[in-house]
Parts: structure tokens; sequence; C-alpha cells
């Protein structure tokens, strides 16, 4: 007779877990900019995207929702401020510039499902979990997440921006088992993050997978981690959750 899992519910990240943008984001930056007649180098987009985006989120966490901006106009500003950073001072060339990618970071196309993604959610239902999301992201991923096919094996999704907290405030992961009715013992989530999915989702109690992909995992957080909580690929999801029977988040 087959064992039965513990877990009940098994809540996802979404970028860079199940989902990632087809091309670099200065690549992105740099062809819209070349379609309204600005050369702008990719290279130097790309890191001036990092630059902005860091420093947007630092002053206004959370898409600045408590200081009274959407998320949109954060958007918004990330990119004005990205081409400020890579030499572009023209903020009125550089405004209808900011609303196509906007909008092109809505649209599916833009996006890409991981390898491996659609076949785990497919298991796991099979199996008769509970599936959510907790994300990092924006009113946009419900559309974005329908047009690449995988909203239909969520049973809610919630973003940081509904939630009003981000990860890893132990809030939203929280607000996510009250959605789901289910007590944080028997829910796992799985993310690419250590420090927003990994540890956000310990400190609420639930267990926790932390998807590595091809790159060297960090020696300190390999080190802090168990070897079965980490996943080389999605592939390795469901052993890893057969591995969970009898144990408890804080072990």
């Amino acid at each position: 007779m087959a064992r039965q899992l513990q877990i009940r519910l098994l809540t996802w990240d979404v970028k860079d877990t199940l989902v990632r943008v087809c091309r670099p984001v200065g690549e992105e930056y740099a062809n819209k900019a070349r379609a309204h007649g600005l050369q702008v180098e990719a290279t130097a987009l790309g890191q001036a995207f990092g630059q902005a985006y860091r420093a947007q989120s630092h002053s206004f966490p959370n898409y600045g929702l408590n200081r009274g901006l959407t998320s949109r106009q954060w958007w918004l500003d990330v990119v004005l401020q990205t081409f400020r950073l890579a030499g572009v001072q023209d903020t009125q060339a550089v405004a209808p510039i900011a609303k196509q990618l906007y909008e092109d970071f809505s649209s599916p196309s833009t996006w890409q499902v991981l390898e491996g993604a659609e076949n785990t959610l497919r298991e796991c239902r099979r199996r008769g979990l509970k599936l959510a999301v907790i994300s990092n992201f924006d009113r946009r991923l419900e559309d974005i997440l329908v047009g690449l096919g995988l909203r239909e094996h969520f049973d809610f999704v919630l973003t940081s921006e509904a939630a009003g907290w981000p990860k890893p405030d132990p809030r939203i992961f929280h607000k996510a088992l009250r959605l789901a009715h289910v007590e944080p013992a028997v829910a796992a989530h799985v993310g690419d993050s250590y420090r927003c999915d990994y540890q956000g989702a310990r400190a609420a109690g639930m267990h926790s997978f932390l998807v590595v992909g091809p790159e060297p995992l960090d020696p300190i957080v390999r080190d802090s981690i168990p070897k079965e909580h980490i996943l080389p690929s999605l592939s390795h999801l469901l052993p890893a959750l057969d591995s969970l029977e009898g144990t408890t988040p804080g072990l």
C-alpha cells in the first residue's frame, strides 16, 4: 500500500522557479528602445536595471503601496531610472518606451515555462495536493499564468501586491495558509530564493525546498540547508516530498 503524504498544501514561487523571461531584461529594453529610435547597449541596460530595481525596492518596498504608488507607476519609474543610469537623460523620450515595456512584461509571450514545471504541477495535482502561488509579483501575474497555461493548476494565486506584504515576511505565508485552511506543518513551499522562499517559509513554520538550478550554490547557503531540501531541478521535487514523511519543519 502506498504511503500517504504528510503534505497537504504546496505553495510556489513563480519567477525563476516555474517561469522566466524569454530574453535577458537588457535585451528586451534595448530592442524596445531601438524601435523608438534610441540606441542603448543591452549590457549597459541590464546592469542599470539591476541597480534601479534594487534602489526602488529599497526606497519603495512592495511596489510602494504604503507610499501611495501603484505597481504600474513603480515599474514605470524603474524603467525611467534604468535608462538614466544607462546614460539616457531624456525622460520624455523614455516615457513611451516605459509604457510599452510594462505592457510587454504583462504578456505571456515575454515569458516561458521552465522545463519540468507543467509535468511536476500535474503530478502534484494527481497526488491530491492543494497547490497555490505565493509570489512577490504584481497584479499582472494571474493573466500571465493563464496565458502560459499554468493557472489551472492552482487553487489560488497570492501576490505580495494583493497580500500587502512581500516574502520573506511570514504574514504572506500565513495568509496563504488561511486561504488554504491548512496548518503550517502540512504545507511546503518551493522557490529559488534562499532568503525570500526557503527562509521565509520556514519562519512561518512550513516545510521548504530550494530550487538551485545549474549554477553552483553559495557554500554558506549549501551548508545551512539539509541536502534533501535542495532541488537541482523540479523533477527532484516528488521524491523530496516522499522523504518528508514523518518529519517536522523545524528538523
